[in-house]
């Protein structure tokens, strides 16, 4: 199993490039399986979780061919039944619920496992379906979906932390082949879902309102094939603008969408650092002595809760008492005690912590407990005196391509190692 170690002090600077959506790529392989015909997709990350996504569209009966950062998919024949332990890897592989559900009208996956940040149900995505006209059972560990056809309903999607995000992709995707018109009430807002939209309407879906709490999707008797572009990861793009706060003296991050990580540029600037933006690039860089923040995270627009430990990490040397609260997984904090190994001061309150600014962070081994908790701890270590050891960096590879390469191209001291 690798590790990454992390020699820190060592300013960064210069540019990286931004990789494609690791939560768009998901879903919109997952929507090959809603046409035979071939999609091609473009800037799909290099990343474990797609890989296990090309995976199961393989085992479901399509032909995946990969070349770079280009996949073609073409399902022309595919199998309804997705089994434990091609979808136990990844919680996103519920995703191929909904595009199943709508071309085949049926439809057998097994449970995705737990997560490590909380429970995070799909009662909302089988509530969707059951107002399509599907029944639902679950047994056995599997969620069994099947209907003689599905009926265009309204639907409200919001939970009680807020929209879900996979939750209105599986019901869109199962609304488009439909009949009559779909209403999802309380969808999720995210470029994530927007992005899918957009795809699914390039292969001749009628989806109106992506981005917006309220889609409207006209169904359609069949799709057809279409090529598309992944757009670029927001998170990867805010957890390269915090590595520039913590210990850059200027980095700029090339192809992003500056609307996207809005919410976190704007959290920097509150903090104290200069931001910078053209169309497609941002830039981070210091502007005197940076201050402490009270943030809490909220569904899209608002600030991310896949960027809450990162700004733990950056916080935690920033002078002064900082407050976070987490307003979509209260108990996303399993990166604070680690923090707190490497000198951290971090008091957690329920869903909020307390954070007293250190004058330094000293190097230390620390455990990676999910995707975005092993990036905090990464971040941590740059900035810290002496060496940090990160274990468990499958979690990172979930989620970001070539982390450890791309810190190494801003002047970073860091490297992967076999244990």
């Amino acid at each position: 199993m690798d590790k990454i170690l992390i020699h820190g002090g060592h300013p960064l600077s210069g540019s990286i490039k931004i990789s494609g959506s690791k939560n768009s790529a998901l879903p919109i392989l997952a929507a090959t399986l809603l046409t035979r015909e071939p999609c091609i997709l473009r800037r799909v990350p290099d990343l474990s979780d797609t890989h296990y996504m090309l995976q199961i569209l393989m085992h479901l009966g399509a032909q995946v061919e990969r070349a770079s950062g280009t996949v073609s998919v073409t399902a022309e024949k595919v199998e309804s039944i997705a089994p434990y332990e091609v979808v136990r890897k990844m919680r996103a592989s519920v995703c191929v619920l909904g595009p199943l559900l709508g071309r085949c009208k049926e439809a057998t996956v097994s449970m995705p496992g737990g997560c490590i940040i909380g429970d995070r149900p799909i009662d909302l995505h089988l509530k969707g379906f059951e107002a399509l006209g599907a029944a639902v059972r679950v047994e056995g560990g599997n969620v069994k979906v099947f209907a003689p056809k599905l009926v265009g309903a309204v639907i409200n999607l919001r939970g009680k932390f807020g929209p879900t995000v996979l939750g209105t992709d599986n019901v869109m995707m199962a609304a488009v082949l439909a009949e009559g018109t779909t209403v999802i009430e309380g969808a999720a807002q995210e470029p994530e879902v927007v992005d899918l939209a957009n795809f699914l309407n390039k292969m001749g879906a009628k989806i109106e309102g992506a981005g917006t709490r309220r889609l409207i999707i006209e169904g359609v008797a069949e799709l057809h094939g279409a090529e598309h572009d992944i757009i670029p990861d927001r998170i990867e793009a805010g957890t390269f603008l915090v590595a520039g706060a913590i210990c850059g003296n200027g980095i700029t991050i090339k192809r992003v969408v500056p609307e996207h990580v809005k919410a976190v540029t704007s959290a920097l600037s509150s903090c104290g650092f200069r931001i910078e933006s053209t169309p497609d690039t941002i830039t981070v860089s210091p502007n005197g002595a940076a201050k402490p923040l009270e943030l809490a995270t909220e569904p899209y627009p608002g600030f991310p809760t896949d960027m809450q430990a990162q700004m733990c990490a950056l916080l935690s040397t920033t002078p002064g008492i900082s407050v976070i609260t987490e307003n979509v997984f209260p108990q996303r904090y399993m990166h604070v005690a680690e923090l707190k190994r490497m000198g951290a001061q971090v008091q957690l309150e329920g869903a909020t912590a307390i954070i007293q600014g250190v004058d330094h962070l000293l190097g230390a081994p620390v455990m990676a407990s999910d995707l975005r908790a092993s990036a905090a701890l990464v971040l941590a270590g740059l900035k810290a005196k002496g060496t940090t050891e990160v274990g468990r960096v499958y979690h990172i590879d979930r989620g970001y391509e070539h982390l450890d390469e791309k810190l190494s191209e801003l002047g970073a001291h860091i490297e992967r190692v076999k244990n």
